[in-house]
């Protein structure tokens, strides 16, 4: 068995990656590559806290002439969409799965219970975290830095288009310089896209490392579980 460089992560995907190259809704076939990878370090016994953003389905500045509140909120149930999307993908292959949501709707996931959560992991369950904090103007980014400060994450492991972070998109530009370690201050000064300025501030505020990798290869999820040199390291420095 694989020596597993952490006991306890939590995973963020981008809701985009689970559209695929359709770049809107639900490529099946993706999310159950990435399944299969979750299911890798579930293996190793890695515990696993996920949370999924709604990108694919909805982004709030879409809706540039509704209330940001009412947005903000329809944005967090399209997490709720992508979460049970990846229960049923990763359930299929026989990992035990939960989705809790910060916004409550019994009839098809679990209320977000700290306690609860942290026994499902203890359990081996994957517990995939749903309608973000449950409040409007707090991004998918920032609830990963909290729910995985609230289960005590070693790490969080940050899944983008791009394979870490740069001083400028790669997309846009040649001479783009790809970081291979970074610390907070320098993320927040720089302006890096890495993740909102809340969410990294909650990082650093409870010495939480984020781990930026690409997920254009799914294999990347485990290479970062093995503590492979991939991406970008955020961390106290």
């Amino acid at each position: 068995m694989d020596c597993s460089k952490y006991k306890r992560v939590m995973l963020k995907l981008s809701g985009e990656a689970l559209a695929g190259e359709n770049g809107y809704g639900i490529d099946f076939q993706v999310a159950k590559n990435i399944a299969k990878e979750i299911k890798k370090i579930v293996d190793m016994g890695v515990q696993v806290g996920a949370v999924v953003g709604g990108g694919n389905i909805w982004r709030g500045r879409n809706g540039a002439d509704m209330d940001r509140t009412t947005a903000d909120y329809m944005g967090m149930l399209a997490t709720c969409i992508n979460a049970m999307a990846l229960q049923d993908s990763l359930e299929n292959l026989g990992v035990n799965t939960r989705v809790q949501t910060a916004i409550e709707m019994r009839e098809v996931a679990e209320p977000f219970i700290r306690r609860r959560a942290m026994r499902h992991l203890e359990k081996n369950r994957v517990v995939i975290f749903a309608a973000g904090t449950g409040n409007p103007y707090f991004s998918t980014d920032t609830t990963a830095a909290l729910r995985a400060a609230e289960i005590e994450a070693e790490v969080i492991l940050l899944a983008k288009k791009v394979d870490g972070v740069y001083d400028k998109d790669p997309h846009k530009y040649n001479d783009a310089k790809k970081y291979k370690k970074l610390n907070y201050i320098e993320v927040l000064d720089k302006g890096l896209q890495v993740m909102d300025s809340t969410a990294t501030t909650l990082c650093m505020d409870n010495d939480i490392p984020i781990l930026v990798f690409g997920l254009d290869n799914p294999q990347n999820i485990v290479k970062a579980v093995l503590g492979e040199e991939i991406g970008t390291l955020v961390s106290k420095g």
